[in-house]
């Protein structure tokens, strides 16, 4: 195992046990970090995501990741998150695709592929199922995380 893959383990380690601290030390301080819920995000703004989320869900995520490959610029990792979706409270098992690019031994791409469709038919049912697969709802999905994460940031927990 070479120390990317081991980052990569240390960093779903950590989000499996709810450190959003820890994971937040595998990623490079340029980190930039994309996906279909948040759009791209960077810097702190990136940690403060997973603080979020780890906060909204009271810790209660199940995180489960295997694959996990690394070259020296490059790796991917595969992972499923289970919880229920804080808005709604309907259960979402989520199954995502990673890629990384890493900088310095620290990641600093970090890129999460799903299916926003699947995904908005889990966490909010009808409304979701209905018009989930829609580039107008799926923008208001990334509005509304970005929202979210707007609102946490001003919160005493982002600090």
């Amino acid at each position: 195992m070479n120390a990317n893959e081991k980052i990569l383990i240390k960093f779903y380690t950590a989000f499996a046990n709810a450190d959003a601290k820890s994971m937040c030390t595998c990623y490079h301080h340029d980190i930039k970090f994309r996906d279909p819920a948040f759009g791209l995000l960077k810097g702190n703004d990136v940690c403060d995501m997973w603080k979020m989320l780890i906060k909204n869900n009271k810790g209660e995520i199940k995180i489960e990741f295997d694959e996990v490959k690394a070259t020296e610029y490059l790796g991917s990792a595969k992972w499923v998150a289970t919880y229920n979706f804080s808005k709604t409270n309907r259960k979402v098992v989520n199954l995502i695709k990673s890629e990384f690019q890493f900088k310095d031994g620290l990641i600093i791409k970090h890129t999460d592929n799903f299916d926003i469709w699947k995904w908005s038919k889990q966490a909010l049912g009808s409304t979701g199922y209905l018009f989930g697969w829609t580039g107008y709802f799926q923008k208001k999905i990334q509005e509304r995380a970005l929202l979210s994460l707007k609102k946490y940031k001003e919160t005493k927990d982002a600090h």
